[in-house]
């Protein structure tokens, strides 16, 4: 193990990479050598000593790649310090994070091993010019205004929490 933390994610239109980058950004500023990488790409966490790992929450799961992340990588994570965020409300509004927070909490107990050290939920990005299949399918989604409510403060706040811990 050397001193290199991961910022691991994954995604779907690149909103989630677009804040790990920030994390890693924020973490390299405070001094701490970062490896940033989607998920699917790491093959051992042998190099690394922390892992934070992020990914956006689609009606209500948590992104597959982050799932079948935690579940290969459980002896490793086991040993580490890691935390853990998600991307999911589109619109700031008091009941939206509180479901979205939910979401992750639930998404989290299906793996009763791991123990984040710090856990966060941050706002989304939405484009209705973007959706995939079968989501362009659902004529609500389509019809939604595309927004933007990731708080980069709040994200660059967090990450240098996570740099005086680690």
């Amino acid at each position: 193990m050397n001193d290199a933390i991961l910022v691991g994610y994954a995604t779907r239109k690149g909103s989630t990479r677009e804040v790990a980058s920030a994390i890693a950004k924020t973490l390299r500023d405070a001094g701490s050598e970062v490896e940033l990488r989607p998920l699917k790409e790491v093959q051992s966490l042998e190099s690394y000593r922390s892992v934070i790992l992020g990914a956006p929450l689609y009606m209500f799961r948590w992104h597959a790649k982050a799932r079948r992340f935690l579940a290969r990588h459980r002896a490793a994570l086991e040993t580490r310090p890691v935390a853990v965020f998600a991307l999911g409300p589109f619109h700031d509004e008091e009941k939206e994070w509180k479901e979205v927070k939910g979401q992750l909490t639930s998404e989290l107990r299906k793996f009763p091993w791991l123990a984040p050290m710090a856990q966060a939920v941050f706002g989304g990005a939405f484009d209705p010019s973007r959706l995939g299949f079968p989501l362009s399918l659902i004529p609500a989604l389509r019809k939604m205004p595309a927004s933007d409510i990731r708080d980069w403060k709040v994200i660059h706040d967090w990450a240098a929490s996570l740099a005086a811990k680690l």
